[in-house]
């Protein structure tokens, strides 16, 4: 899939942005709603910072009518020193073995190496991953797919390994979800005073690892389904959502839809 080119640092504005990011949209309607949702661009985040005050100063001051600001899992998996180089990582005999019969999906690498494996293996257990494994190799030729991550769990969906088109030097890196994302979802919120959703999003869809108060799973789901946030280096792990006034007469925005299909 041919992705869009992404300006070089020096051409990008920081903090919260008024445009989408590149093949990217910025309104959309849910249930008669319009929703503009504004990608939010911040410093290379690394383990030296904590999570709450990079949100908390990157799109400080917020805009009127926001209602959820989204958090990207990986950028609080980083902050808690959940990146590992790939040449730091030792894949053990099963993660080696399990990983041949692994598809790798259009939208990342998830666990289609040896070294993402074995964290997963690592992360949740070699029985669950065994398990999510068998029932997945049973069933995938009888057309039923997505077992593996449904048995395998959430921390092991959220696993990110390297790719081509992320920023150094998380090109070269694996990375783990959150620790605790409904916490840190929690303290996120506390640090803004509005609802918080710490979200693990991708060109399939979106998945909500962790929630605030006051915020319904589905709704998040639904509003980051096609992925707003970008898939490349756009290095906007954080996300404003606001309600808009639309004009009227004027045909209001799609409703998001995943852009593409898991395999």
């Amino acid at each position: 899939m041919e992705r869009m080119p992404v300006p070089e640092p020096a051409d990008r504005p920081m903090g919260i942005l008024a445009a989408p990011n590149p093949d990217r949209v910025l309104h959309a309607t849910l249930d008669g709603t319009v929703y503009a949702r504004h990608p939010v661009r911040t410093h290379l985040v690394t383990d030296a910072d904590d999570a709450a005050d990079v949100v908390r100063r990157s799109v400080a001051p917020l805009p009127g009518g926001t209602v959820l600001v989204a958090v990207s899992e990986r950028m609080v998996a980083i902050t808690e020193g959940r990146s590992y180089p790939m040449t730091s990582i030792r894949p053990g005999r099963l993660a080696r073995f399990l990983v041949r019969f692994v598809t790798r999906p259009g939208y990342g690498i998830g666990l289609g190496t040896a070294e993402t494996m074995q964290l997963a293996i690592s992360e949740v257990g070699a029985p669950r991953i065994l398990l999510a494994a068998t029932v997945s190799g049973l069933t995938k030729p009888f057309g039923v797919h997505g077992l593996f991550y449904r048995i395998a769990g959430r921390q092991a969906a959220a696993i990110d390994g390297p790719t081509s088109y992320t920023i150094p030097p998380y090109n070269q890196a694996a990375t783990l979800g959150p620790k605790d994302p409904k916490r840190a979802a929690r303290e996120i919120s506390t640090a803004l005073d509005v609802p918080v959703a710490v979200i693990d999003a991708n060109d399939a869809g979106c998945n909500v690892l962790g929630l605030s108060r006051a915020l319904e799973r589905r709704l998040v789901e639904r509003l980051f389904a096609d992925n707003p946030l970008g898939q490349a280096g756009e290095q906007t792990p954080i996300c404003v959502v606001r309600r808009v006034a639309w004009p009227p007469g004027e045909p209001l925005p799609p409703e998001p839809r995943r852009r593409l299909t898991p395999p």
